[in-house]
């Protein structure tokens, strides 16, 4: 990614006029769950979830020996998450498919907002992938990008003219495309809260447009539209031994979220829903059951490696509370299609934390050479490079628009704009990938005001947060620990500090239980405020689609003031 350079009132609102900006250093993220612990991996297996934090709504496509994955992101930069594999197994991280802030600004979109469900296909009559997703932001609606290859880039956003959300591409044997969504009924035809339906246009391959009066409603509802099920949606189309197949999600995003599955002789229909749906739950297992894994659904097919069928979905992991504080994530399982249905394997009994891998696969690298890591890891971050892992991410605009690396660390160069506005930040962010972790990170910081705060923050949305910083009031620094529920916010505890060296911040969480620390002298630490509770980084308090993020946070917009 290069720098992105703003423009207009964004510009002039974001300029930075800090003499002395914080900079940090010593970044290191653990991640220690216990199920990790419990459940060592042996010879030929790997862990699921294969993607952990908010990496939810995961779509695949192949090329080859090669495989590309994209995940929703909201109003996370860049846009659209995309990782390559060549065998389900080890995945390296390529950033984000939207990553030009000229094409795709969601700057004035809260955190759940942005971009939705991506889907990507690969379209082997013109050698082309395509990914196609909703963009909630700067008037896009639904669009595409193309490329020849994923590693290269992504060309321009083209707008495409329909409406509703989790939009789908699939190129039939003879070339002709298809796009399938998520919509609502016809006027004054939504018969309860959440009704929806599936749609299916014809793609004009050589255009990039949808060809008007094509459109078609495909499924009602949902497998029965008697029973009332609700936001039946993120739509895949497949072909099988001559057979189409729709697969969308169907319940919602949360405890009663499934997968469903549907057979046509024709892309345009009438499908016939499978009389074993759902294929994929796990609703139907005891709240209290132990190493619970929820919510799964919302899931896309590809061959594999051995030549058997995977399937890629999201679920949740809860933590101690049974609160969703890591959001959604991606996990993976085999697919038995030796019937005329697709059927996930073990996906209708509660979920277990490993998988054998695909036969073939050798060797599982994950956290090792440039692959992704998975499981309990240590993430440590000096600062040394420029080019910086894409797992640092910034919020609502490009981290290059105020971060700097420099011979003393990461300079971040605040904007005037808090945590808690509906703007972009000078937050370099992390997601909570474990339940049980911690972030610590050294900054060397004198704060010129009480406008002037540098230090963690770890954010469900600009609405629930905790700011754990640095600041001044009068005279004297102060560290202090703030919490925002709701958008009320309120100081935890604050100390007046001295700060001749930097100081190390650390926030550690195990489950439900969070607890913030410094050491003014790098290594004794002292604890600030107590054992705070994370409810407010969960999506079940909080709302929303995402997961916690924690990040190294500066601004000159202070308004948390110590007591």
């Amino acid at each position: 990614m290069g720098l992105s350079v703003l423009t207009g009132a964004d510009a002039q609102a974001q300029k930075s006029t800090v003499k002395n900006p914080p900079v940090f250093t010593k970044v290191v993220y653990q991640g220690d769950d216990q199920i990790y612990k419990k459940n060592p991996l042996k010879a030929g297996e790997f862990y699921n979830p294969v993607l952990q934090g908010c990496y939810p709504d995961p779509a695949i496509t192949r090329k080859g020996d090669d495989y590309y994955m994209v995940c929703s992101s909201f109003a996370m930069f860049p846009g659209v998450p995309i990782f390559h594999s060549k065998d389900l197994v080890n995945w390296t991280d390529l950033g984000g498919v939207l990553n030009n802030i000229n094409e795709f600004n969601p700057h004035d979109t809260g955190i759940s907002a942005g971009v939705y469900a991506p889907g990507i296909t690969y379209n082997p009559h013109n050698d082309t992938f395509y990914m196609i997703v909703t963009a909630f932001s700067g008037g896009l609606g639904n669009i595409i990008v193309k490329t020849k290859d994923p590693m290269k880039g992504w060309g321009s956003p083209i707008k495409l003219d329909f409406g509703g959300i989790d939009p789908c591409i699939f190129f039939d044997d003879n070339g002709k495309g298809y796009i399938v969504h998520n919509d609502a009924p016809d006027k004054g035809k939504e018969l309860y809260n959440g009704h929806r339906v599936i749609k299916v246009w014809e793609y004009d391959v050589a255009t990039d447009k949808v060809i008007p009066g094509t459109d078609k409603i495909i499924v009602d509802g949902g497998v029965d539209l008697s029973k009332k099920p609700i936001w039946i949606e993120a739509p895949h189309l497949y072909k099988k031994d001559g057979r189409y197949y729709l697969m969308c999600a169907e319940g919602g995003t949360g405890g009663n979220h499934s997968e469903v599955i549907f057979v046509s002789d024709s892309p345009k229909g009438p499908f016939k829903p499978s009389s074993n749906n759902p294929i994929l739950t796990q609703r139907y297992f005891p709240q209290n059951r132990a190493n619970k894994v929820d919510w799964a659904g919302h899931a896309d097919l590809v061959l594999g490696p051995d030549n058997k069928y995977y399937g890629v979905f999201l679920g949740v992991r809860p933590n101690d509370k049974d609160r969703v504080n890591t959001g959604r994530e991606t996990f993976m399982l085999p697919v038995d299609w030796s019937g005329t249905f697709p059927v996930f394997e073990n996906g209708l009994v509660p979920m277990e934390p490993k998988l054998k891998m695909p036969n073939g696969v050798t060797e599982n690298k994950t956290g090792k050479d440039g692959f992704f890591p998975n499981g309990n890891f240590t993430f440590e971050e000096n600062f040394t490079s420029n080019k910086l892992d894409y797992r640092w991410i910034g919020l609502r605009g490009p981290r290059e628009n105020f971060i700097a690396v420099t011979k003393k660390g990461l300079q971040i160069n605040p904007f005037a704009v808090n945590i808690k506005e509906v703007k972009p930040t000078s937050t370099l962010f992390y997601r909570q990938m474990h339940n049980a972790f911690s972030f610590a990170t050294t900054i060397d910081y004198k704060p010129a005001s009480e406008k002037d705060l540098a230090g963690i923050v770890c954010l469900q949305n600009e609405k629930f947060n905790y700011v754990f910083g640095v600041t001044k009031k009068g005279n004297d620094t102060y560290i202090l620990l703030e919490r925002t529920e709701k958008g009320t916010s309120k100081i935890i505890a604050n100390a007046k500090i001295d700060i001749k060296k930097p100081v190390r911040l650390q926030v550690k969480a195990v489950g439900d239980s969070y607890e913030f620390s410094y050491a003014v002298n790098g290594a004794d630490f002292q604890n600030l405020g107590g054992a705070v509770s994370g409810d407010i980084l969960s999506t079940n308090v909080a709302g929303g689609f995402t997961g916690a993020l924690v990040g190294l946070y500066a601004t000159t917009a202070n308004d948390a003031k110590p007591e």
